[in-house]
């Protein structure tokens, strides 16, 4: 005789199941991995925005290799920056600023990401870490 499966026996603790795989899913130190490119012979400059933007330069900064050259600036929505690891250097500054109407701290944060672009050599790399919700078209 097969068994009750367990969202018909336990729905909450399912749900609550695909909840948490869902979650982990979207962490970028799990997912990002597989995305980085190789390192360059110049400098890698981050440019970023968006909600989660604070946790993927907190990934990208760990994963990164440590040897490399690693700066940038990404900018999030207050109180949205996660903790760092314990000792690992922030090679990239996370800025917090208003959302979605851009305040005084969002126009300096782009200010600096365009002073970051300047003077950068064909061997340059620059990632972007970009998050957000889908809008209706």
């Amino acid at each position: 005789m097969a068994s009750t499966p367990l969202y018909a026996q336990e729905p909450a603790q399912f749900l609550r199941q695909l909840f948490d795989v869902a979650v982990a899913r979207a962490q970028p130190l799990l997912n990002m991995p597989a995305c980085l490119p190789t390192v360059p012979r110049g400098r890698t400059v981050v440019l970023g925005a968006g909600k989660a933007a604070g946790a993927m330069a907190h990934a990208l900064d760990a994963l990164w290799p440590q040897d490399a050259p690693l700066a940038g600036l990404v900018v999030t929505r207050y109180h949205h920056t996660p903790p760092r690891t314990a000792g690992l250097a922030q090679r990239i500054e996370v800025v917090e600023a208003s959302h979605p109407v851009p305040d005084q701290a969002g126009l300096k944060a782009s200010e600096r990401m365009m002073a970051l672009c300047q003077g950068l050599s064909a061997d340059a790399l620059v990632i972007c870490l970009v998050s957000a919700a889908a809008l209706p078209c």
